[in-house]
């Protein structure tokens, strides 16, 4: 509370208890003469008068002390009860903040004689929920991000998995194959270990935003990356991957974000579509911008799930989702990227194709 306000509170509630004090006291004090010293003064005198003469004949010489003495006691006992009364004004504020503690989305009310306090307190009671409320979003966006962290763990571990069965179980299979899969499997083993090390710093620095480092990159070259990394889990299914492109489209961008919202896409194409289909990939260059087409053939969602594809933890039906593991992650890490680069995705389902379309 500012200085002046204090001030002005404090001398408003110490006026109002005096002003009440002295018209207290007076009333009390008038009334005390009218009977004492009027109606029954006689009375008095006279009943005194025949208990003891002596005391009644001091009492009248010295009635001016007496009625001061009297006046004394008057303003003194009228003065305690007016402060004690004044004492509510603290339990009400003591009562008020435990509210605020307690029921912070609740309005805090009191007396008149508190009309600055009571707004000051209710300020504060809407600073509170704020920092509440930005508290617990920054908590939830701390969980979010190590869930997708989690979740980016997968990828790469599913690759190196891939490789592997497919350099275990292949009976004949050339050097070059084998040079090849063992390069890339060790290649997501380093990339695991990275993600891992990111997982720690995130869990020990509490990071709330993904900093986004922005280098020249050839996106035809990571499409062709994502491609043969993705090849153990399309290979099982009899999927084809069909890629129309040109050698090179440069673009200004983390690659190590778009390959996650890409791969994302990528993944997701494999875990929808039907056996023995094709997956089609349509990248180009539209002057400024590069425009990046995933389409798979899987069965039809409606228009009003396709909404919600991108939502946090989102699946769209349980035929969509049976067998994949899926958290509804993916398509959610993929819009954050994408829009990272201040870019755009969407989505449409025309038969039983389904288009994934992101301009950068």
């Amino acid at each position: 509370m500012k200085d002046k306000e204090f001030i002005k509170l404090k001398n408003g509630i110490a006026i109002k208890s005096v002003v009440r004090i002295i018209i207290y006291s007076l009333f009390v004090i008038l009334i005390f003469a009218i009977l004492i010293d009027g109606v029954y003064n006689d009375k008095l005198a006279n009943h005194l008068s025949q208990m003891d003469r002596a005391t009644y004949l001091w009492c009248v010489r010295n009635k001016t002390l007496l009625m001061g003495m009297f006046f004394l006691v008057i303003f003194t006992i009228v003065s305690f009860i007016i402060i004690r009364n004044s004492n509510h004004h603290f339990a009400e504020m003591i009562m008020a903040m435990d509210q605020i503690l307690k029921e912070p989305e609740k309005e805090v009310k009191l007396s008149n004689d508190l009309v600055i306090l009571e707004s000051r307190l209710n300020n504060i009671r809407v600073d509170l929920v704020a920092n509440q409320h930005r508290a617990k979003e920054a908590e939830n966006k701390k969980n979010d991000l190590i869930m997708y962290m989690a979740h980016d763990l997968k990828t790469p571990l599913t690759s190196v998995i891939g490789y592997l069965t497919l350099l275990t179980e292949e009976q004949e299979i050339s050097k070059e194959l084998q040079a090849k899969y063992t390069k890339i499997a060790l290649d997501k083993s380093l990339r695991l270990e990275e993600l891992t090390n990111q997982f720690f710093e995130i869990t020990r620095y509490n990071l709330q935003n993904v900093p986004i480092n922005k280098t020249r990159i050839d996106v035809s070259f990571l499409i062709d990356q994502l491609v043969d990394e993705c090849y153990p889990m399309m290979q099982p299914r009899g999927l084809e991957c069909i890629v129309e492109k040109p050698e090179h489209i440069y673009y200004m961008g983390d690659g190590d974000k778009l390959a996650r919202a890409f791969g994302n896409l990528l993944k997701n194409a494999i875990y929808y579509s039907y056996e023995n289909t094709q997956i089609k990939i349509e990248a180009k260059q539209l002057e400024e911008k590069i425009k990046l087409i995933i389409k798979n053939k899987g069965d039809k969602i409606p228009e009003y799930k396709l909404e919600k594809l991108f939502e946090k933890f989102y699946r769209a039906d349980e035929s969509r989702t049976s067998g994949t593991g899926g958290t509804g992650l993916g398509l959610a890490i993929t819009k954050e990227m994408i829009e990272l680069h201040g870019g755009d995705i969407s989505v449409k389902n025309e038969d039983e194709w389904i288009e994934f379309c992101v301009e950068l």
